[in-house]
């Protein structure tokens, strides 16, 4: 049986590579589009063309 230490132990070696991948994910993500400013793209205005009444 894995005592309570080893369990915390394994816990946080989990949590720092899944930290170090999402990073290395966005380091890559922001390479591949330099022209936007915020990582998901969900900060940008989006504008509709305005062609008139009805």
């Amino acid at each position: 049986m894995i005592s309570n230490s080893e369990m915390i132990r394994i816990r946080r070696q989990m949590q720092r590579r899944i930290r170090d991948v999402v990073a290395e994910r966005r380091r890559t993500r922001q390479q591949d589009e330099p022209h936007s400013l915020s990582p998901s793209g969900a900060d940008q205005e989006v504008r509709v063309a305005d062609n008139g009444p009805g």
